[in-house]
């Protein structure tokens, strides 16, 4: 096979890949969370496993623009049996010098089983950061996805990989 054709080849999958997203996103922020007191269990009373949960969490940045700042927050999750559909979520995240606000635009979960009990939940979606400042300012106006799985009782991981710039439908008011 002639080397520039073998060349061209490369360079053309190499570029589709680039073109279609199929590379994966870079990882800027990680987290490792605990839950903060009690899961708040309110059932919405139509139908068995439908429920609201709400949850308040501390996390630690371990890695990323985030490392050792303090992130604190909480979610509203309506569960229909193992599914779950993110309502509301965000909290304020704490840097030496430093300050931002996150805000949930949307988010989906799934309950994890253990011994066929529950033993946490893994959740994706979007987030914004909605304000930030001193040195998380760079960070203000940006979108995210985020993704969370379960590392033991009331303990989960929070992982950040950027968006585009623009991809989430929510503005700053």
């Amino acid at each position: 096979m002639n080397k520039h054709f073998l060349v061209a080849v490369v360079g053309s999958a190499l570029g589709l890949i680039s073109s279609t997203g199929f590379a994966s996103a870079e990882t800027f922020a990680r987290y490792q969370c605990n839950i903060i007191g009690a899961v708040n269990l309110e059932p919405i009373g139509d139908r068995d496993g439908h429920q609201l949960r709400t949850v308040q969490f501390s996390c630690l940045g371990v890695d990323g623009v985030v490392k050792d700042a303090v992130y604190t927050g909480g979610s509203i999750v309506e569960w229909n049996g193992p599914q779950g559909t993110y309502l509301s979520a965000g909290g304020i995240v704490r840097a030496p010098e430093g300050l931002a606000v996150t805000q949930l635009t949307e988010g989906k979960g799934t309950m994890v089983m253990k011994d066929g009990k529950p033993v946490g939940a893994e959740a994706s979606g979007k987030a914004q950061f909605k304000l930030a400042s001193g040195t998380l300012a760079a960070l203000s106006g940006k979108a995210f996805k985020f993704e969370t799985k379960p590392t033991g009782v009331g303990r989960f991981s929070i992982e950040y990989t950027e968006l585009e710039q623009g991809s989430v439908g929510m503005s700053r008011q």
